[in-house]
């Protein structure tokens, strides 16, 4: 049974065509629902959130012809749970070189659970000015909410049990093939 940092392998949820379809899909679903693509901007929640971001300009991209503008959110000190942690968190670069006021954010990230995540990262934008809405993008939706924030587009909606863990891999941060992995453990 293959194992990772003391959790057992369970199922295999996606490969890497089948996020990449997830992308192209949350993709088209985000001009469509904003009817095109004025005043969009694209913001990925670091670390993981940033490939989905990137995924979802570049299809955008090929499919309307525009580049929309993209930003890097760091949110390590907007977290609830940052005393739980390490005393010295790592803090990573925010890097959004445009105002985020007056335009509607897609707010990306890799798996949704309990929403906390979200709720940090919307505070963290709105230190950053006043946007005229933030939609919410996720490759995958676990459930197990703990704050009221349900995401705009979701790419896969996986049930799960507390004692199990969705892993999604990119080569950038994993070393190996995109893909999604359910754990338990």
């Amino acid at each position: 049974m293959e194992t990772e940092n003391n959790m057992a392998f369970k199922a295999e949820l996606m490969d890497g065509a089948a996020v990449g379809r997830a992308l192209k899909r949350i993709s088209f679903e985000i001009v469509e629902k904003n009817r095109g693509t004025n005043d969009l901007c694209i913001v990925g929640i670091r670390r993981r959130g940033v490939c989905i971001a990137n995924e979802i300009q570049k299809n955008i991209n090929a499919s309307e012809g525009v580049l929309l503008p993209e930003g890097v959110l760091d949110i390590t000190f907007y977290r609830d749970d940052l005393k739980r942690g390490s005393d010295s968190p790592t803090v990573n670069e925010t890097n959004i070189p445009f105002d985020v006021t007056d335009k509607t954010v897609i707010l990306c990230d890799d798996v949704i659970f309990t929403g906390r995540t979200v709720r940090a990262a919307i505070d963290a934008l709105f230190s950053l000015g006043r946007p005229k809405a933030i939609r919410l993008a996720v490759l995958i939706d676990r459930g197990h909410r703990e704050l009221p924030v349900k995401p705009d587009h979701v790419g896969k909606n996986v049930p799960t049990s507390l004692s199990e863990v969705v892993k999604v891999t990119f080569p950038e941060f994993d070393g190996c093939d995109v893909g999604v992995k359910l754990y338990s453990v």
